[in-house]
């Protein structure tokens, strides 16, 4: 059995953007389509329709799930956003394998009692709301 290519695997792409988000009222996705070189799964299917696109054009799977990022970003927001973070596992064409980790991680200037009240006590909403929830992406 020859090693499949990059294009040609079934790309498990989990982007743990929004892993905990809820899952809200959608449309009725289309019927998946069933390809011999590739395949691009998402909670949304104009961002799915994105990545098969730059697939057929000969875009490689982290290209599409480039793109597939970027296009949740505007068609399914609460599922993330680009200044998330995440994990890849990538196969080569030659079998070897890779992983990223882009997990996002608290600024430079965050500190222990950042979400604190003058008596220590946690405020509630204060690190999941506003500008102070906000984490940088990479490692």
């Amino acid at each position: 059995m020859r090693s499949p290519s990059l294009k040609s695997l079934s790309f498990a792409f989990l982007f743990a953007l929004g892993a905990a988000s809820p899952w809200t009222a959608q449309a009725a996705s289309p019927e998946p389509v069933k390809a011999e070189h590739g395949m691009v799964v998402t909670a949304q299917h104009l961002a799915s329709d994105i990545g098969v696109e730059v697939l057929k054009k000969g875009g490689n799977a982290i290209d599409a799930a480039v793109a597939v990022g970027y296009a949740l970003a505007v068609v399914y927001p609460t599922a993330g956003n680009i200044g998330g973070g995440g994990f890849m596992t990538i196969r080569f064409k030659d079998g070897k394998t890779t992983f990223l980790d882009f997990r996002e991680r608290a600024p430079l200037a965050a500190t222990k009692s950042m979400y604190l009240d003058d008596k220590g006590n946690l405020v509630k909403g204060l690190s999941t709301n506003g500008y102070l929830a906000v984490g940088v992406p990479g490692r």
